[in-house]
């Protein structure tokens, strides 16, 4: 598994999971129940990995999209 991006921002999440699913690209998120724990106070990051066979494709998809990796 490889980091493809940490960010507080939960809506950039939820919407990098929805481009990589319509890619077909598996994705995981990390640290959200700490997010949740902190009350919402962006202190803890939220980190979205996919598989390394997947990254070029990954970082590809986000970067068309205007999300930076």
């Amino acid at each position: 598994m490889e980091e493809l991006i940490r960010t507080n921002d939960p809506t950039i999440i939820a919407f990098a999971q929805a481009l990589l699913s319509g890619e077909d690209i598996d994705c995981y998120t990390l640290d959200v129940n700490m997010s949740v724990i902190e009350a919402g106070l962006g202190i803890v990051p939220q980190r979205l990995f996919v598989k390394r066979k997947d990254l070029f494709m990954a970082k590809a998809v986000l970067r068309d999209n205007d999300i930076e990796v």
